[in-house]
């Protein structure tokens, strides 16, 4: 699998991830790896906090891959 934001540059990068908000394919130059919130039930959710400021027992944070776009709306909801 190629990375997608490689691919809309016109490069073919190999993907290492898969983002977990979208499902894009990833390179390295193109993932975020931190902690992100657990969402449950819908989507349509702003998020309250993300990374190790998170102290909600339902937003506790794991340690995923997004993509850089992903992780530009997560931290516009945060």
């Amino acid at each position: 699998m190629k990375c997608y934001e490689c691919e809309k540059e016109g490069k073919t990068t190999d993907t290492v991830g898969i983002c977990i908000i979208c499902g894009r394919g990833v390179c390295k130059d193109h993932l975020v790896r931190e902690q992100v919130p657990v969402l449950e039930g819908e989507y349509q959710v702003r998020v309250k906090c993300m990374g190790d400021a998170c102290e909600l027992k339902d937003m506790q944070p794991l340690l995923k891959v997004v993509c850089k776009p992903c992780h530009e709306a997560l931290k516009e909801n945060f």
